[in-house]
């Protein structure tokens, strides 16, 4: 039995940010922290997890949710982290988690998923 098959299939996150809301961005960027971690505590883990715009600082070098990411990776979940993104903020190189995508995988996910959760 592989990873994937050990935890029941969850919803499809599309990350939009690296902080959860609006106001200030050192609470925003702790809550996100923390919502991360307790997705690895949970018994069912995302499908994919999508990272758009500075939410691609999650899985880039430095990122404080990096073993998180990986262990979500580890029991199944798939992390599409936007190119586009990546390469606005000149961190392509710095990827520790989840595979570089294109706007064509990312479309294509969002539409096949089951459901959606926009974080």
């Amino acid at each position: 039995m592989n990873a994937k098959t050990m935890s029941a299939q969850g919803p499809t996150l599309l990350i939009r940010a690296n902080c959860i809301g609006r106001g200030d961005d050192e609470l925003g960027l702790n809550l996100m922290m923390n919502f991360i971690f307790h997705l690895t505590k949970a018994e069912t883990v995302p499908e994919t997890i999508i990272l758009m715009n500075s939410g691609v600082t999650l899985a880039s070098e430095g990122s404080e949710v990096l073993d998180e990411l990986r262990e979500l990776e580890r029991r199944g979940t798939s992390v599409l982290v936007c190119g586009t993104c990546l390469n606005f903020f000149n961190i392509k190189d710095q990827l520790k988690a989840g595979h570089v995508s294109n706007m064509g995988e990312i479309a294509t996910t969002l539409l096949d998923a089951s459901k959606v959760i926009t974080v």
